[in-house]
């Protein structure tokens, strides 16, 4: 694909190319690589799930490059929000947002451990191992990321680049292998198709989290009101073909008993294909692609935060930096709760804490998706402007449909998820009531200073 907007790109501008990749870069990650063996148990007819969460990612983006046109400041769903609904919208959105960034950390530590195990086979052989190499990694990125963004950003030029090529192996000559026989019957879950399809469709949201990513610098990009919008629906178009090529592969070459169970799916299927070796490059490809993620989830776990409290949003200890220029506690706080919860669910088995983490995080990220459906309805009306005809049409059946798309995976979500998620996002009203009262106190004692000073002779 060539950049249309290469010849106008000065130094730290991100044109069309550049926008895709990080669109595609930032969704492409650990999801691909271990949700074959989530979906298994469900059958083939989670190839159904894969296209209707495609379906509503693809609107979802459409409404964010919308969104990008009319509103210029940078911070995506967090910037969206807050146009539209004001401050304690924008604070839910940043909350829920650093939610789902700490608690995918988890869930990326988790499918790294997987595919490190593959080649170390000891490593989930012996629980206490596996716990201890997600936390090592966790904390080895958290601290190159507290010395500084340069180092992170190597590492994530570095994963970005390889972590393609075992994916298009699959998808693209894996077909050569697939067995008919493994896709009957075409539902294993034991309920209604429409219940099957509507679990896969919520454990398959998790690989689309990040569609947004070329939003948030908006200011960093060329001509924001066309590229990023062409960025976002190709940067989901690619990333849905790929991800249902490769789980239509799995799924056809392995029996789905066999798939269910595995810890390394996709290196799984690459040793029927290409033998040893290319079970041994697939699953170097995964643990370089999800080392990768990891990283960028750190990075921005760290910086979400970070922005939230420079704009007196979040607690003003989030703003504090270390001596690096960088924000300590922030990274600190957010991979200590990563931390624990992985803790507290490896006890269930790799891909159990797997699949109960990226519903976590995924529940955290639906309500900034259906907040920002229908933010742009309030962001013309509160500018004064009254939509009418086919304008009012698009608007109205576009945020129609990506809010009840948010609501239908977040009950497809499952019970446990959705309470849990909801207690989390709940928790953050009272910081909110309690920065805003440190702010009051803070305004109160300096107008009490000034006027102490003003009665001074």
């Amino acid at each position: 694909m060539t950049d249309q907007t290469s010849a106008k790109t000065t130094s730290g501008a991100l044109g069309l190319t550049a926008c895709i990749a990080l669109v595609v870069g930032n969704m492409i990650g650990s999801g691909v690589f271990l949700l074959p063996a989530s979906l298994a148990p469900l059958g083939p007819i989670a190839i159904g799930g894969w296209v209707l969460t495609s379906a509503g990612a693809l609107v979802l983006a459409i409404i964010f490059g919308r969104l990008s046109r009319i509103v210029s400041k940078p911070g995506g769903p967090y910037a969206y929000s807050q146009e539209a609904f004001g401050d304690f919208a924008g604070f839910i959105i940043a909350w829920g947002y650093w939610i789902a960034l700490w608690t995918g950390n988890a869930a990326v530590a988790v499918a790294l451990v997987g595919y490190l195990g593959f080649l170390f086979p000891i490593i989930v052989e012996v629980p206490m191992y596996g716990l201890a190499t997600a936390l090592v990694a966790i904390w080895s990125l958290t601290l190159i990321n507290i010395r500084g963004v340069e180092g992170a950003g190597a590492v994530q030029v570095v994963t970005t680049v390889l972590k393609l090529a075992p994916l298009l192996l699959i998808g693209i000559l894996g077909v050569f292998w697939i067995e008919p026989a493994n896709y009957i019957p075409i539902n294993h879950s034991g309920t209604t198709a429409f219940s099957a399809i509507s679990a896969a469709a919520a454990l398959t949201l998790w690989a689309y989290l990040g569609l947004e990513s070329a939003t948030v610098p908006s200011g960093d990009v060329i001509e924001p009101e066309k590229t990023i919008p062409r960025a976002t629906v190709i940067g989901v178009i690619i990333a849905a073909a790929v991800y249902i090529s490769v789980t239509a592969v799995s799924m056809g070459v392995l029996p789905p008993h066999i798939l269910a169970e595995s810890a390394a799916p996709l290196a799984a299927v690459a040793e029927i294909m290409f033998g040893p070796f290319g079970a041994i490059l697939i699953a170097c490809g995964a643990v370089i692609s999800t080392f990768g993620t990891l990283n960028g989830f750190t990075l921005l776990s760290g910086q979400v935060p970070y922005g939230a409290a420079l704009d007196r949003v979040f607690p003003a200890t989030f703003a504090q930096k270390s001596k690096f220029g960088t924000p300590a506690n922030a990274l600190i706080l957010s991979n200590v709760l990563a931390s624990v919860l992985i803790i507290l669910n490896y006890a269930q088995g790799l891909v159990a804490a797997f699949n109960f983490v990226i519903l976590l995080a995924v529940v955290a990220s639906l309500l900034p998706y259906a907040i920002c459906s229908v933010a742009e309805i309030m962001i013309r009306l509160k500018g004064g402007e009254l939509l009418r005809g086919p304008e009012l049409a698009k608007v109205v059946v576009l945020g129609a449909l990506g809010f009840i798309y948010s609501v239908w995976a977040f009950i497809g979500s499952g019970a446990e998820t959705v309470l849990i998620g909801t207690v989390l996002l709940l928790a953050g009203v009272p910081i909110h009531v309690w920065v805003r009262w440190s702010q009051a106190k803070e305004a109160e004692d300096i107008q009490k200073n000034d006027a102490s000073k003003g009665e001074l002779p």
